[in-house]
């Protein structure tokens, strides 16, 4: 069966026109940006030789419209599409890509995180070099200085109050040690 792979463009952590999985796993990937028409290039694809699922990591940086286009991927050419990617940013706020898949998709599946505590995580923090959470600036900053950490919504708002994850940690260690 053929999957047709897309990630988006801007994030090239990992090597441009790639997908990697944390457990080393990787597949080439068709570039997408704002301006890139989805349905339009899965629809030439599709013509060429018969596409069976679209995958589409990095999802919270599509488009309302590339969301839009998606569900006509699945309406009108009927071919799966899987996506992938964050619900909310670091200020706790949606993406404008996963704001539309969460209305209009037709199935959502959340894979689950734990924050250092246990409970789920469902929170991104954004740390500076000092390792300090802050929840101001740019939605979107690749290949900065920062660092990401995946937390409860407790310890997400305790980090932002306190100024300090690594404090939140000790003290929770502490407790759960004791």
């Amino acid at each position: 069966m053929r999957t047709l792979v897309y990630t988006a463009e801007i994030d090239d952590r990992f090597g441009a026109g790639k997908v990697s999985s944390r457990i080393g796993l990787s597949s080439p990937a068709k570039l997408y940006n704002q301006q890139t028409s989805l349905f339009d290039d899965i629809a030439a694809e599709h013509a060429q030789e018969p596409i069976h699922c679209v995958l589409v990591d990095e999802s919270q940086f599509l488009t309302r419209e590339q969301v839009y286009a998606l569900s006509e991927v699945v309406d009108e050419l009927d071919i799966p599409v899987l996506c992938y990617g964050l619900r909310t940013d670091f200020r706790g706020e949606l993406f404008i890509g996963s704001q539309y898949l969460l209305c209009w998709s037709d199935k959502l599946v959340e894979l689950k995180t734990i924050c250092f505590c246990g409970r789920k995580a469902s929170m991104v923090l954004r740390l500076d070099q000092e390792g300090r959470p802050y929840n101001e600036g740019e939605q979107v900053v690749i290949g900065g200085n920062e660092r990401y950490v995946s937390v409860c919504r407790k310890h997400y708002k305790e980090a932002l109050l306190e100024g300090s994850l690594s404090a939140i940690q000790q003290r929770v260690r502490g407790t759960v040690e004791e």
